[in-house]
């Protein structure tokens, strides 16, 4: 993750939430963080090397890369980091490697397959559910379809997710199909549909306890290692 000098400072920082990391490792991982850099000598490099990628939350993308003018509430992510994982996402999808994506990674890999967000839940869905309570976000359900990666994954069809976003998939990217939603319809898990690994959470696994946080990152470190 970017993140840009601040005002009266020449100083930029690679940061990342730390219970990322830790997730992977306790799931038999080595977890490597990437400085968010747009040369593709260096991204082919990335793709590579690494063996499995971990797509993290973060800010808004800038509606534009879906076609669409911003609403009020869009707070818009680093440029560096955007430029990075647009080009990145691509050519790790192409690569068939095993890809998490969470929250915004889940976001940002259906942008670059050609979908769509829903720019502010409480205002295009309502607030039957909340998704984004305050800086320490929420809890809700989410319902998992039968047979699909995630079901597989965690053993259950209900499960009680950690949130805090605002945006959502609207229209699905190609490649892509839904396989959980909460109870308002949001789309809270995605699959990849030609057989490779990909999962792609709007929930937030590694801020959860075990069993479930355990189980979603060993699966990302046994694909993996195959």
């Amino acid at each position: 993750m970017y993140r840009p000098p601040k005002k009266g400072s020449s100083q930029a920082y690679v940061l990342v939430n730390y219970r990322y990391v830790q997730a992977v490792a306790r799931a038999g991982g080595v977890p490597v963080v990437l400085p968010a850099l747009s040369d593709r000598a260096c991204l082919e490099r990335y793709v590579k090397v690494l063996d499995g990628l971990v797509l993290v939350g973060g800010g808004d993308i800038p509606p534009a890369a879906y076609g669409e003018k911003p609403d009020e509430t869009v707070r818009v992510m680093p440029r560096e980091r955007f430029l990075f994982e647009r080009s990145l996402i691509p050519l790790w999808w192409k690569s068939r490697k095993p890809l998490l994506g969470i929250c915004l990674g889940a976001q940002f890999t259906n942008v670059v397959l050609g979908g769509t967000l829903i720019q502010d839940i409480p205002k295009e869905v309502g607030t039957k559910v909340a998704h984004r309570a305050g800086k320490r976000g929420t809890w809700h359900e989410i319902r998992i379809e039968a047979g699909s990666l995630l079901a597989r994954i965690l053993g259950r069809r209900v499960v009680k997710v950690y949130s805090h976003h605002h945006q959502a998939v609207e229209r699905v990217g190609r490649g892509l199909r839904v396989i959980a939603r909460s109870a308002d319809g949001v789309v809270e898990a995605m699959e990849r549909v030609d057989g490779g690994f990909g999962l792609f959470l709007q929930f937030h696994p590694e801020q959860m306890k075990d069993p479930v946080r355990k189980e979603i990152f060993s699966s990302l470190v046994r694909a993996a290692a195959r």
